[in-house]
């Protein structure tokens, strides 16, 4: 008899998980490296206006890419073992998938856009100047974190969903 979590589509999206984990460890990882071994790029997030965004977009890549997606994946993995029962709904597991990589690389491309937008632009405009330019690109940050916040309520839906009722099976 084969055991809800043995559903080859279901594996592949769990490793999928996995697989984004790993590759934005190594983006967040080299990132951090660049900030902190490259003056130049050290002094610019570090000193000009708004430059903390681009640490900002390293942070979310590290936080929402490498250690959500393993806290995801390892979720995955043990719920259909811990409550003996498929998760509740394949297709959810692949819109989460989806959506929180879409929000994520969102996120990350807008932060990182409104710190070099910012920080370049006040080497010679007013401050409130600055954060008349930088505020349109926070906002659509903002829509695309909305997104990720979309995608973590569909997975804990999903997870509550699956474990709900464990112990009358």
């Amino acid at each position: 008899m084969s055991q809800p979590w043995e559903d080859k589509e279901y594996v592949k999206y769990t490793l999928w998980f996995v697989f984004a984990c790993v590759i934005y460890s190594i983006i967040g990882f080299s990132w951090g490296a660049l900030m902190g071994g490259i003056h130049e790029f050290r002094h610019f997030v570090d000193q000009r206006m708004f430059g903390k965004l681009i640490v900002r977009a390293h942070t979310h890549i590290n936080l929402l890419g490498w250690v959500e997606m393993a806290i995801f994946a390892s979720v995955y993995y043990i719920i259909p073992r811990l409550v003996k029962r498929p998760i509740y709904s394949l297709k959810l597991v692949k819109v989460h998938f989806w959506t929180h990589n879409f929000g994520l690389i969102g996120m990350v491309v807008f932060f990182t856009t409104a710190g070099i937008v910012g920080g370049m632009a006040s080497v010679t405009m007013t401050p409130p100047e600055v954060e008349a330019l930088v505020r349109p690109w926070l906002a659509t940050m903002g829509i695309f974190g909305s997104i990720v916040l979309l995608a973590n309520f569909i997975w804990a839906y999903n997870i509550f969903r699956t474990c709900a009722g464990w112990d009358k099976s």
